[in-house]
């Protein structure tokens, strides 16, 4: 992955741990887009991203936990822990870097299951 891209992204959630979604909002392209699949929303514009991500409902501080960055040029994607205090959550993130901003994020937030019985002789639950 490109150094620079990578770099971006890496900025991009060390600022959005800040919890100053504007100051976030920075690495993104004036353009930016931000695809939400599951409720089919899109967000567009930096300050739409922003203000949004500050009037989200929150019962405290939100954390962001970079778990895994991946990616190949201006492609990355990452696995981040949120967080707070009562929600935890899981976003994969699929970033297109343009130049030094992200220009779109593909977003993805998978809901924890029970495993279901029936497979449980083939499997291991990892140590809580």
């Amino acid at each position: 992955m490109s150094a620079q891209a990578q770099k971006v992204v890496r900025a991009f959630w060390k600022a959005m741990a800040t919890n100053d979604f504007h100051a976030a909002s920075l690495y993104l392209t004036e353009d930016f887009r931000l695809q939400w699949p599951q409720s089919g929303e899109m967000i567009e514009g930096r300050e739409n991203f922003a203000t949004l991500n500050t009037e989200y409902p929150s019962s405290g501080p939100w954390t962001f936990d970079l778990r895994r960055i991946v990616g190949e040029g201006d492609q990355i994607v990452t696995e981040v822990g949120v967080g707070n205090g009562e929600v935890r959550a899981t976003a994969l993130t699929f970033h297109t870097v343009r130049g030094d901003l992200i220009a779109l994020q593909r977003e993805f937030w998978p809901d924890p299951f029970e495993a279901p019985e029936w497979r449980a002789q083939w499997v291991r639950m990892p140590d809580a």
